[in-house]
């Protein structure tokens, strides 16, 4: 037979923490922002398109008009038929989009 050059495969005595790269504790996620402003948005949008709007309030009153402008708490709808309106977020129940 003929010698050959053959490496020898030793094992790491040191242990297997020097063979691995360090590993760093996964980050934490950060938490999810606190405001999405989609509430923004959608005033925004019928804002701009002069969307009619059926605001139902708190107390079953109905008021139809157009979201002039808004604020952190309050409303301001534009009416046709009657003054404009102030109205507070927390008095709304709920609104959607008038059928033309």
């Amino acid at each position: 037979m003929e010698a050959s050059n053959r490496k020898l495969i030793r094992p790491n005595l040191n242990g297997p923490k020097e063979q691995s790269p360090q590993r760093r504790a996964p980050k934490s996620k950060s938490a999810p922002p606190d405001q999405t402003h989609a509430e923004c948005f959608y005033y925004l949008k019928q804002m701009q398109t002069k969307t009619p709007m059926v605001i139902v309030l708190l107390d079953g009153e109905t008021v139809h008009g157009v979201i002039e402008w808004y604020d952190k708490s309050c409303l301001k709808v534009s009416r046709s038929d009657g003054p404009n309106l102030l109205i507070y977020k927390p008095s709304i129940r709920y609104m959607y989009k008038a059928v033309s």
